[in-house]
């Protein structure tokens, strides 16, 4: 579990050449999302494509999901949810395609949230970084706070 604060983090990134952001506003958006997410991780994203377009649907202000597109391809994605009433925007599921990484497009992502994150008034992010993702937190300012560990709940018979 790492922490940063916004003001305090080096947030000078830029995207690649050809590369653009594009914010996840509607299902197709959602979907472009998701294919990065499974391309990324290797994991099925049916049931973060439901809890996303939930989201959309019932407080779009609460999450902002944005994907990195090389001409059509979706090269990164990543989004951020953000905690009302607290100081605290959280970053989650950063990932970019295996032959684009390298080249700077996590770094984009994290300023591009974090720059939201500081309009809207929030002051720290927190993100649960992988063994990947820790480095590249660090270079630019966040420390790490404590460890996590994932769980899944499964029920029994189904």
């Amino acid at each position: 579990l790492m922490i940063g604060e916004i003001d305090r983090l080096d947030l000078d990134a830029r995207l690649p050449e050809g590369v653009r952001l594009v914010e996840v506003v509607d299902e197709a958006g959602v979907d472009l999302f998701i294919e990065m997410h499974e391309t990324a991780f290797g994991t099925d994203g049916t049931l973060m494509r439901l809890r996303l377009l939930d989201q959309l649907a019932a407080d779009p202000d609460a999450m902002l999901a944005v994907v990195a597109l090389a001409g059509t391809e979706t090269v990164s994605a990543a989004r951020m949810e953000l905690v009302p009433g607290t100081p605290f925007a959280g970053l989650w599921g950063g990932g970019t395609a295996e032959a684009w990484r390298g080249r700077g497009l996590y770094r984009a992502l994290v300023a591009h949230r974090a720059r939201i994150a500081a309009a809207r008034g929030y002051r720290y992010l927190q993100v649960d970084a992988s063994p990947m993702s820790r480095p590249i937190l660090e270079r630019l300012g966040f420390l790490p706070l404590s460890i996590t560990t994932p769980y899944l709940y499964e029920i029994k018979g189904s």
